[in-house]
C-alpha cells in the first residue's frame, strides 16, 4: 500500500514541521468496494457479519503483516475490490488504501484472508 488518504498527508506533514500530530496507535484492515485519497475505502459491508480486524505489523521501512488477517461474512457481501487502513476498528480516519491483488466475491457466508506478510505498508 503506497496510497496515503489526506488525513495521512496532513499528519505527516504535521510531524515533518515539528507540530506534534497525534499519531495513531493502532491500525484496523477494512474491505471494500473501492478507494480514494479523501475516503480510504468506501464501500465497507454493512450486514453481513463483517468487521473491520486489528493488524499487527513489523518491519524496518516496508511493514507487513505479522497474523492473517481474516474477515469473516455471515451473508453475501458482493465483490470486494480494495483494502485500506484505519485508525479505529469502527468510524476513525483512514490511513493508506490499496486495490486488493485479486478482487474477492463473496457471494455468501464464509471467509476472506489475507495471508501473512500479504498486507504492505511502503514508503515511496
Amino acid at each position: 500500500m503506497t496510497d496515503l488518504t489526506d488525513h495521512a498527508k496532513n499528519l505527516l506533514a504535521r510531524a515533518l514541521c515539528g507540530r506534534l500530530p497525534t499519531l495513531p496507535t493502532a491500525a484496523w484492515a477494512a474491505i471494500g468496494t473501492g478507494g480514494s485519497d479523501p475516503a480510504g475505502i468506501t464501500g465497507e459491508p454493512a450486514g453481513t457479519g463483517y468487521a473491520r480486524q486489528r493488524v499487527t505489523f513489523t518491519g524496518t521501512g516496508q511493514q507487513r503483516n505479522v497474523e492473517a488477517i481474516r474477515f469473516t461474512f455471515t451473508a453475501a457481501a458482493g465483490t470486494m475490490s480494495h483494502i485500506g487502513l484505519f485508525d479505529a476498528a469502527t468510524g476513525g480516519n483512514p490511513l493508506t488504501w490499496s486495490a486488493l491483488a485479486s478482487p474477492v466475491t463473496v457471494a455468501g457466508p464464509g471467509t476472506v484472508t489475507i495471508a501473512v506478510d500479504a498486507l504492505t505498508v511502503t514508503p515511496e
